[in-house]
């Protein structure tokens, strides 16, 4: 003010105005000189001549006659100051204002026209102008009116929106700035349940595949770079392994052995061994060179944010003096607080701004980066692929790509941290002087101890991450293999797996919790000590320093600042540290090798249509050959049939036509188009007839012609909803055989130049083998033309086949039968008559849950939710009992003293603020007398022990919390395992096993580590605020007053937001499974999508699911951004509000409480802010434990073990008696065995046959008590089976199953979980399932590691490791599900041989789809619709000539047959 002497007198009055000089020329300038600095680039969309023009709107008239008006007053203005220079003299600014104000509307004008041709019409330019001109107007204006009538009035302005796809394309700037656009779907979202057609689409920029693409294009280059850095590397470590006198000298033999020494180490101990070298560093350059634009927009935002955060501290300063200055003007106080308002809400604006970019970037990264697991997935080779399982992948997803969202949120903080901490050390030292470096001193010591404890955090999570994978892995297994763990009764063995997993898992959260609340310690202490550190430093150095409430609050205020930064920096690091840990696995996952596809060739060669020549692949590099030396030649149109008995390699020779293995030498000639068909069929999650059209063009006539072919009319009749079917994931409700026909018919149907079918009829039953043979595979079939290769069985008809010996192939010549004995084409077989390779029990439950759910999905949402609509509980508010049921969990005792721990915290918060108060206000009591030094001492000693004791409260609830959270964790998760292995068979059918795997994954996590920290966000922001307002209160108690209508606006926000936010979180849970499941459903069937080529295909659909679940995600980020604003907006009038109060209430106030409650208000915007953004996380987080608790109140099966137990070595004889036995499957079906009765006798062979849905299966599940009598029983051995526990039951007897399942873990624990028997017994057990040789050929024997579901063995060898389980239990009643479905005859042959010798004095049922298998039983038991119609010995049945002997007929035995046997 110093420099404006002559404009003193204006301001130093109580009527203070502008000069008249100063108002026409400086205010005028501004905002004209703002607009045309930047209004030319707004006539830009003029020059583009084709940009189209969007109609004229009634709003754009009213816009433009309004500009014209503007026009006609500033020529009327120019005209008056003409009339006036007659009468005198006129300053030259009457001219040039009209003339400027002329030349600025028509610019107005032109813009406004320009506009049109954009798709978002209103100009921020012109907004901004608008705004500045009416700015710069009050004060003319208020002059005006001051000097005329002493009146005045104001006027809002309001943007206008349109609807549109999505709005915020067309949103004004008014509208953009305070995301007014998105009120609608906040008001839509709070009265009634937002469905995802709701929510609006993406815009283009945002798409996944316009993000993939620029990802794509910048993660090439940069990948290349990484690569070359990588060989450099290798070379110079080759250098250093090397001898240092002889380079290398190491003989080529030596380093061999050294090889051989790394792998049987690796084999001892897989993390002993280094992991493989991978190019690294390039992901995190690639994003940012693909998001730039983003983060330099961000970075802009977040500078004019963190300049307006220091300017408050200074307005604070001068409203302190204010109050403290008896002689200040009032109005001086008014404009103080004015401006406290202003800046409160331009940084809040542009805060949101910065955030909303921050987290469109999230998502962004998180889109690219899962798109790229996607695509590399397509092309991954074989060797990489065994890297990582399934389940680690979609972890990939999940977690890490998740991580890297998480991190894109704080990336600026980065910067912006250290640049808050200087400016805020530069303030205080303004403030307070070299005394000011106490605290900084106290501050840094805080620093290192964080830093340790983020480096222990970090060691914890890297642990954690490793339990969780393998838990996952674990239970993924069990819920897969479900049915095989209650046969055999496993369950307990596999609880305690998880379990002990679990407890190492829980061990870690815990410390880490402690770690945490040992890091809370130093930082809640942090305030209060260096603020201690700083006054007692200021005072103590030099007497004639006193502590006024300028200096105190100023610098309390500037210590508030300094927290936030200090506080996030060490997150930001650790959550940079977590995502480093996520890098590598992207990088070496993203940067793996891709299939080499180059030994496959497609040259045309006349005559041949696929030509090995001197072919040998290996499934990894540097294995074994798995076919060797192969020279083979097929001319089009040639059925070639491969056999050899197990393990010989004819499904390698298949893999390496499709390109899956490694290329040793030699080449694959193939010419044309390849169908494949797999050996276990792949089927998707969509409807029947996508699955076998399979994204090829629909020809209707052709798609009937292929159902009739593969036999899959009659089928359909049973599906409820025919070809539109949805079929779950898996093809959980399809049978075996269907599967299989499904799986050909996609093959038929994409009518391809060459068909690969591996085993393509082992599913299936013979006449139904027979049925396709003739209409597809044979000379009269569809594929009559093409050339088709299949591994079998030997197969009649077949014009040659080659034998796979070890797989060098041989080849021989098998004649072929003469096509006499078989009925011809026009007989009916009825293909229907089939036994799946999935018993009908499930079947039927997995029909009926999709019927079910097919109705469900209807009712709630299109086709989005498909086959699983949503799941229950998706769209009620969150029960009050969920937060009840979880404090339960961690316990009441702990409940209360963390809640006492925090009040107390607070408590002592407050008196530590009204101490410091008091203080300050000593400098005008003592204020030209000597400060007593007692008092000084006192003063200090109290203020360091409040600040002390909040730390030590502080301390004690988190670290009691950390313990509660924990025993939570523990008891919920415990649960849930228990409850979900109790529940009976039918719950797993008719729930897909993604969705209980992602209770055990996502809601556990949730529960672990979200919810704990939530709460105590939530505690401490609650009592922050409260304890904000009780001083606000204290200093100016009309703010009461201000408190009701503040809070009930809150409320309303509040109700408003939770409501849509909550709904929009759930949109995304419920849109983001699909993504892993499409993805876990890719990676299983890959080998079909290469073979077919529709990779493309498939990326295009994971970015329509990808899509889908962004939108929901980004519209739940702008949400929160609409809240944080009118949130801050409150925060902004409490600070308003109490410093304007502080104002008025002048002259009864002390400097040091205006001081305390100016600076708690602004304070408690950010807190406000936290607490709705913690409400509706804990809300929604909330909802993990509703989701566990969910599957915790499933209905259990009858309890393992009971009261009465079966005598010791029961069952003795093995007699087995059915007593009138009825059987359903729920109650409300119908019944599926109507009334059984039979007596089977001890050591009694029985074979049980019968035609689809007969009841069979049903029989072995009453066995087993999958399924609970509907009436009658079942007595083995004089015991009721109904009356025993359902494991003393289970133990007793034995099953081989269909469905060889193993789990991933040794062989030894494959068959014997719970270490019952001596190695001797194991390795007999292996000697009569023929397993022995192989066993004693592998490195680790007994210890050999079984893959994921087995996949190191053949499925022979693992159908024989379930013939081993059944010889290890030798129990006196054996059922065999006949299995030998996937098995060759040799193995067949084996395993029938085995159990006739093995199990001879055994009672054995089996059941049959081929018939030679029981021709030798002692009786055969045919079923018919729930009822056995024949009941004899298989002799005397073929004799009487009834549904058996037409069943033998049928697959060709004729009685002299059985004799022969």
């Amino acid at each position: 003010m110093d420099k404006e002497r002559g404009n003193d007198s204006y301001l130093a009055r109580q009527d203070a105005d502008l000069p008249v000089c100063f108002q026409q020329t400086v205010l005028v300038w501004i905002p004209l000189g703002f607009f045309w600095i930047l209004a030319p680039w707004q006539l830009l969309p003029m020059c583009k001549s084709k940009a189209k023009k969007s109609s004229v709107t009634k709003l754009y008239i009213i816009k433009q006659v309004l500009a014209a008006l503007l026009v006609l007053t500033a020529v009327a203005g120019l005209a008056l100051a003409f009339v006036d220079a007659e009468q005198g003299a006129v300053p030259a600014v009457q001219y040039t204002n009209p003339s400027l104000y002329i030349a600025t509307w028509i610019m107005v004008l032109l813009v406004q026209d320009a506009r049109r041709s954009c798709l978002r019409r209103d100009s921020g330019v012109l907004f901004c102008f608008w705004i500045l001109s009416l700015l710069c107007g009050i004060l003319p204006f208020q002059s005006l009116v001051r000097r005329a009538l002493q009146v005045g009035f104001h006027r809002k302005l309001r943007a206008s929106t349109w609807s549109c796809s999505n709005p915020q394309m067309t949103a004004s700037f008014l509208s953009s700035i305070t995301f007014e656009w998105y009120t609608s779907m906040v008001v839509k979202g709070y009265r009634k349940p937002l469905e995802i057609e709701d929510v609006w689409e993406l815009n283009d920029k945002d798409k996944t595949k316009v993000l993939y693409t620029a990802f794509e294009k910048n993660m090439k280059t940069a990948m290349q770079k990484a690569r070359a850095e990588l060989e450099k590397r290798k070379r110079k470590k080759r250098r250093q392994e090397g001898d240092p006198d002889h380079g290398n000298s190491m003989s080529k033999a030596q380093s061999q052995d050294i090889l051989v020494l790394k792998k049987k180490k690796k084999g001892d101990n897989k993390d002993s061994d280094p992991p493989k070298d991978y190019p690294r560093g390039w992901l995190m350059k690639s994003l940012g060179k693909t998001f730039r634009q983003n983060l330099l927009l961000a970075v802009a935002f977040k500078l004019v944010h963190d300049a307006l955060v220091f300017v408050s501290p200074q307005l604070l300063k001068l409203l302190i003096a204010f109050v403290s200055d008896e002689d200040a003007f009032a109005w001086q106080g008014y404009l103080y607080a004015i401006l406290l308002f202003l800046t409160a809400v331009i940084q809040s604006l542009c805060l949101q701004q910065h955030f909303s970019l921050c987290f469109q970037l999230g998502i962004n990264v998180r889109a690219s980066l899962i798109a790229a697991i996607y695509k590399k997935s397509l092309t991954m080779s074989g060797a990489t692929r065994k890297e990582s399982t399934v389940g680690e992948t979609v972890n990939l997803m999940s977690a890490d790509a998740q991580r890297f969202m998480d991190m894109a949120n704080f990336i600026h903080q980065l910067w912006s941290c250290p640049l808050q901490i200087i400016l805020s050390i530069v303030f205080l030292w303004l403030e307070l002087g070299p005394s000011v470096l106490a605290g900084i001193a106290t501050l840094l010591l805080l620093l290192p101890i964080n830093a340790f404890l983020a480096a222990k955090a970090k060691t914890i999570q890297e642990r954690n991450m490793k339990n969780k994978d393998e838990r996952m892995k674990i239970m993924t297994e069990v819920l897969n293999g479900i049915k095989i763990l209650k046969l055999f009764a496993w369950e307990p063995s596999f609880e305690k797996r998880v379990n002990d997993i679990r407890v190492r898992e829980l061990k870690d959260l815990v410390n880490f919790g402690y770690l945490q609340s040992v890091s809370l310690f130093a930082f809640t202490c942090a305030p209060s000590l260096v603020s201690l550190a700083t006054f007692a430093v200021y005072v103590l150095v030099d007497e004639n320093n006193i502590l006024d409430a300028q200096k105190a609050f100023t610098a309390i205020s500037l210590f508030n600042v300094l927290r936030f930064p200090m506080g996030t920096l060490p997150m930001v690091i650790s959550a940079l540290v977590q995502t480093n840990v996520s890098t590598a696995r992207l990088e070496r996952y993203l940067s793996g090798e891709d299939l080499d596809t180059s030994a496959i060739h497609h040259n045309p060669v006349a005559g041949s249509a696929v030509r090995f020549s001197e072919a040998t692949f290996a499934w990894e590099q540097d294995g074994d050959a798995a076919i060797r030396d192969v020279t083979l030649d097929i001319t089009p149109g040639s059925l070639v049939a491969v056999v050899g008995p197990v393990g010989s390699g004819k499904s390698s020779l298949v893999s390496a036509m499709l390109g899956e293995m490694e290329n040793i030498k030699g080449h694959i000639n193939i010419q044309g188009s390849l169908a494949y068909v797999p050996q276990q069929a792949w089927i998707q999650n969509a409807t029947l007839k996508d699955n076998i059209i399979f994204g090829s063009e629909v020809d209707e006539a052709r798609y009937q012609q292929v159902l009739k072919a593969c036999a899959l009319l009659p089928d359909l009749e049973l599906l409820p909803a025919g070809d539109q079917t949805e079929i779950g994931e898996k093809g959980i409700n399809l049978s075996g055989g269907q599967k299989q026909r499904v799986s050909l018919a996609r093959a038929v149907y994409s009518d391809a130049d060459i068909y690969v079918l591996d085993d393509p009829l082992s599913a299936v039953d013979a006449h139904v083998g027979k049925y396709l043979f003739e209409h597809v595979l044979g000379p009269k079939g569809l594929l009559q033309k093409k050339v088709s290769t299949h591994t079998l069985q030997p197969t009649p008809q077949t014009g040659r086949s080659g034998t796979g010996e070890s797989c060098s192939l041989h080849r021989g010549l098998q004649q072929a039968e003469s096509p006499e004995g078989y009925p011809e084409a026009d007989e009916a077989v009825d293909p229907c008559m089939e036994e799946s390779t999935e018993d009908v029990v499930t079947m039927t439950l997995k029909r009926e849950a999709s019927i079910y759910r097919r109705k469900l999905s209807r009712s709630t949402a299109p086709s989005e939710t498909g086959i699983w609509g949503l799941p229950r509980g998706f769209q009620l508010g969150v029960k009050f009992s969920m937060y009840v049921r979880y404090l339960r969990a961690v316990g009441w005792c702990f409940t209360f003293w963390v809640a006492m721990g925090y009040i107390a915290q607070y408590v002592a918060s407050v008196g530590s603020n009204l101490w410091l108060s008091e203080w300050t206000d000593d400098s005008v009591r003592y204020q030209n007398q000597s400060y007593p030094a007692h008092l000084q001492d006192l003063r200090i000693g109290v203020y360091g022990a409040l600040g002390i004791s909040q730390g030590i409260f502080l301390l004690f609830a988190t670290m009691l919390s950390a313990r509660g959270a924990m025993r939570a964790s523990r008891v919920l998760h415990q649960l849930l395992l228990s409850n979900i292995l109790h529940a009976p068979m039918s719950f797993f059918d008719t729930t897909p096993v993604g969705r209980i795997i992602n209770r055990f994954a996502k809601d556990i996590f949730t529960v672990d580590e979200t919810i704990p920290s939530t709460f105590r966000t939530w505690i401490s922001c609650f009592m922050g605020i409260i304890s904000t307002l009780i001083v606000i209160c204290l200093a100016t108690p009309f703010f009461a007053v201000v408190i009701i209508p503040l809070s009930i606006f809150y409320y309303f926000v509040l109700r408003f937001y939770v409501a849509t936010s909550r709904q929009l979180r759930r949109l995304d849970s419920v849109t983001r499974s699909p993504i892993y499941s499409h993805f876990g459903e890719t990676v299983s069937g890959l080998s079909v999508i290469r073979a077919y080529g529709h990779q493309e295909r498939f990326l295009k659909k994971n970015e329509i699911t990808m899509d889908i679940n962004q939108k929901s995600v980004y519209s739940w980020i702008i949400s929160n951004r609409w809240l944080a604003i009118r949130l801050e907006f409150v925060g902004s009038l409490v600070v308003f509000f109490s410093a304007l109060l502080a104002v008025i209430a002048k002259g009864t106030l002390q400097g040091g409480i205006v001081g305390l409650s100016v600076s708690s208000a602004l304070n408690v915007t950010q807190t406000l802010n936290w607490l709705v953004r913690t409400s509706s996380e804990l809300e929604t987080n909330i909802v993990a434990v509703e989701r566990v608790h969910e599957y915790v109140i499933v209905k259990n099966e009858a309890p393992w073990v009971t009261k009465t137990r079966p005598p010791r070595g029961w069952p003795s004889r093995g007699e087995i008696q059915f007593i009138d036995y009825k059987v359903r499957y729920r109650p409300e079906l119908d019944l599926v065995l109507q009334g059984i009765t039979c007596n089977i006798g001890s050591t009694e062979k029985v074979g049980v046959v019968g035609r689809t849905g007969a009841g069979k299966s049903s029989l072995t599940n009453c066995l087993f008590r999958l399924l609970e009598a509907a009436g009658g029983k079942i007595i083995i051995d004089d015991v009721d089976i109904a009356t025993i526990g359902l494991h003393d039951l289970r133990n007793n007897l034995t099953i081989i199953p269909q469905d060889p399942v193993l789990f991933t873990g040794t062989l030894r624990m494959n068959l014997d979980p719970f270490d019952q028997y001596s190695d001797e017994e194991v390795w007999k057990a292996l000697e009569l399932a023929h397993l022995k040789t192989y066993v004693q050929g592998l490195p680790e024997r007994l210890l050999h590691h079984v893959s994921e579901a087995g996949e190191n063995l053949s499925v022979g060898q693992r159908q024989l490791v379930c013939l081993a389980r059944a010889l290890l239990r030798k129990a006196k009643i054996l059922i065999l599900d006949e299995a030998t479905a996937a098995v060759d005859l040799e193995t067949d042959h084996l395993i029938q041989t085995t159990i006739r010798s093995a199990f001879a004095d055994c009672t054995v049922l089996t059941i049959a789809h081929r018939l030679n298998t029981i021709m030798d039983s002692n009786r055969v038991m045919v079923l018919h619709a729930g009822q056995i119609v024949e009941f004899d010995s298989p002799e005397e049945l073929l004799r009487k000539e009834g549904i058996f002997s037409a069943m033998a007929k049928d697959a060709g035995i004729t009685a002299a047959d059985t004799t022969a046997l």
